[in-house]
């Protein structure tokens, strides 16, 4: 195991066009939901959303807060709440996702009075939800709509096709699939992406990932490494006095958890997917990868 950078680089054939049918949609909506992972507030976010719907009213949701760090959810609260009304939301429990309805007939009102001025009284308000793969876009319209209205799926990029689906008497939302853009100029945001599951562990080294993930955490909250995988002081000693201390922890965590092949030797891949596994269900705490305190763009 190297000590470089991975370096990643994804853009599948239909991102682009679904691209191009955002844009054509837009001209039916009347409010974007930006829909964010709590986690990777700036990675989750496709740049190009803000250039397309910049004349669009707008609410950001930070999804998947269940697993991200309960005084950073504040901090980010704050700030993007500066650029539109922002609310935490956790699509597994429904934490906040009826409060979604409420801000989206507050924001509206005061369209909704031009159009009954105009005599338009039963108008409906046509809301986008919009966000990259794996920020929880399906179960999130599941709740909302309180039924199974999409397909929802455990890989990134599962929605397809375009649909609109009913939230309420006046209220009808337009689903889209994920949408990344072509080149991460950035690769802790790629990395952050590949944390999450976001870019599909199919297509990536997974042991690179892995290590990547355990190289950021042991260096910013090591404690989460050692409370899980009961690490104690003489362990830390070993991997300290190692050259590669980081895949000195990943054999230690093999051990620990029995990924091993012949000869006793750590299965690399196997320890890969527990880690991935372990940050990815929370059970290595609540953890939210990227501060904005902190500027990676």
């Amino acid at each position: 195991m190297n000590e470089n950078k991975t370096n990643i680089n994804w853009y599948p054939g239909h991102m682009a066009k679904t691209k191009r049918q955002i844009i054509e949609d837009l001209k039916l909506i009347d409010i974007v939901i930006e829909l964010l992972d709590a986690r990777i507030p700036i990675a989750s976010r496709n740049p190009d959303i803000n250039e397309l719907t910049k004349n669009k009213k707008r609410i950001i949701l930070l999804n998947k807060s269940d697993l991200s760090n309960e005084e950073l959810n504040k901090v980010w609260l704050n700030k993007l709440g500066k650029e539109a009304p922002t609310i935490l939301t956790d699509s597994n429990s429904g934490k906040g996702v009826e409060k979604v309805l409420k801000k989206i007939e507050d924001i509206m009102e005061p369209e909704r009075l031009k159009w009954q001025a105009k005599g338009l009284k039963n108008k409906t308000i046509r809301v986008m939800i919009l966000g990259i793969p794996n920020v929880g876009k399906s179960s999130f319209i599941n709740r909302i709509a309180k039924k199974n209205s999409t397909i929802v799926g455990n890989k990134p990029g599962v929605t397809r096709q375009k649909q609109w689906i009913r939230l309420s008497k006046n209220i009808e939302l337009l689903d889209t699939p994920g949408v990344l853009w072509p080149k991460f100029e950035n690769q802790e945001i790629a990395l952050n992406l590949a944390f999450t599951g976001t870019i599909k562990d199919d297509i990536l080294e997974k042991v690179e990932i892995a290590y990547e993930l355990l190289k950021k955490l042991f260096i910013e909250d090591v404690e989460c490494l050692i409370q899980r995988y009961k690490i104690i002081n003489e362990e830390l000693e070993v991997i300290e006095s190692k050259e590669n201390k980081i895949y000195e922890l990943m054999k230690i965590i093999g051990r620990k958890r029995g990924a091993l092949i012949s000869k006793g030797e750590v299965d690399d891949e196997k320890v890969a997917g527990i880690i991935l596994d372990d940050f990815r269900s929370g059970k290595l705490g609540k953890i939210t990868l990227e501060s904005p305190k902190k500027d990676v763009i």
